[in-house]
């Protein structure tokens, strides 16, 4: 994930709905400390991906103009200007621009290189630029709303000829299995046990009833525990029916409107044999295209996707069921999916998930519910 800008754009949404000053203490001063920009600089898929893109595709770079939104460190900044750009605009909202504007005079670059601070929907170029490349992906691709900001920069910056890096992402969702699930629900109960505990202790010591208190206490640390999507690193093992994509973006088009929710219906079929249907997993992939009259000469894809190592810093987002549901091979489940942003945090979702499981000898289970928050 880049370090990154406002997210709001105007005719999109309502500026007034966004505190920039709340929005910039929540969320853009993470990405004003070099810790938080080592660990994406350590991502090597991420690296990998961004680097070959570039430099596998120099033609889009070489006496070109870029706009880097989001630069954060300045890395794809400097990557852009050592592939032949004529001029760089790295914008960053944070004092992270600071960091930047010395690593790009210590690689002797800042005759190409022009880091500006300040949020995308607030600064002006000079000119229009031919190449818009942007780090802007948070976890399940969507989460932080960065993606507002790309676009902003698209319509106002980038020359009708223009290439987008990346140039198109797609959103995944897959049943899995976990153990994780039997450990949230442990949390739950054991943190429901300390309540009673604490609610006895405090009528017969201090003479108060607490009780009242048991069911908005017991909802919240439900939420907390429960309902609230995990970050994970999933095993390939771990997915146990097929993969949908949920939502395709190209980044050339796609308007703020498109993304303000991920609405899909999709089946998927289990594969593996007497399992646990412990939840479900979500992960994106993006890839580096070019577009269709200017197409990249070598096609990059970085994807998320669960890996046998480490995989990325992004991981995947995991949705855990309570209690899992012991499936089959063969077995098929229908799922109706939407991710929606937060009334209260623009920049978090909200999910609602819904499934019906039809075994594989035809008998059909009862459809289920459930309501999760990306936070």
């Amino acid at each position: 994930m880049g370090s990154y800008q406002n997210g709001v754009v105007g005719g999109d949404r309502n500026a007034s709905s966004v505190d920039k000053g709340v929005d910039f203490a929540n969320y853009f001063c993470t990405y004003a400390f070099l810790y938080h920009q080592k660990e994406m600089l350590s991502d090597r898929v991420r690296m990998d991906a961004y680097f070959n893109s570039i430099f596998q595709n120099k033609h889009h770079f070489q006496g070109k103009t870029v706009l880097d939104v989001g630069t954060g460190s300045g890395i794809l900044a400097i990557w852009s200007a050592q592939a032949g750009a004529r001029k760089v605009y790295a914008v960053e909202a944070t004092k992270m621009s600071e960091h930047a504007s010395a690593l790009v005079k210590a690689n002797n670059l800042e005759d190409v290189v022009e880091v500006i601070e300040g949020s995308m929907e607030d600064i002006t170029l000079p000119e229009k630029v031919d190449v818009i490349i942007s780090e802007w992906m948070g976890y399940f691709l969507l989460r932080e709303s960065m993606f507002d900001s790309v676009i902003c920069a698209r319509d106002r910056w980038l020359k009708p000829t223009g290439v987008m890096y990346p140039s198109h992402a797609r959103m995944w969702v897959a049943p899995i299995r976990s153990g994780l699930t039997d450990q949230k629900l442990n949390d739950y109960e054991e943190t429901m046990d300390d309540w009673y505990n604490f609610m006895n202790d405090t009528k017969t010591n201090y003479g108060v009833d607490m009780s009242v208190l048991t069911k908005p206490f017991s909802e919240e640390q439900k939420k907390y525990y429960l309902q609230t999507s995990l970050w994970s690193n999933l095993h390939p093992h771990q997915v146990i029916g097929t993969a949908a994509v949920v939502k395709e973006i190209n980044c050339l088009t796609a308007t703020v409107n498109e993304i303000l929710e991920v609405k899909s219906s999709f089946s998927s079929s289990i594969t593996l044999e007497n399992t646990r249907l412990s939840g479900f997993g979500g992960w994106f992939d993006v890839h580096f295209r070019g577009r269709r009259e200017d197409p990249a000469q070598q096609e990059i894809e970085l994807t998320t996707a669960p890996r046998p190592d480490n995989g990325t810093h992004w991981g995947q987002q995991v949705f855990l069921l309570h209690p899992p549901i012991r499936v089959s091979v063969g077995d098929g489940l229908n799922v109706s999916f939407l991710m929606k942003r937060s009334k209260e945090n623009h920049r978090l979702m909200e999910v609602d998930l819904s499934c019906e499981i039809k075994e594989y000898s035809g008998k059909l289970l009862p459809a289920f519910n459930k309501k999760f928050y990306i936070e």
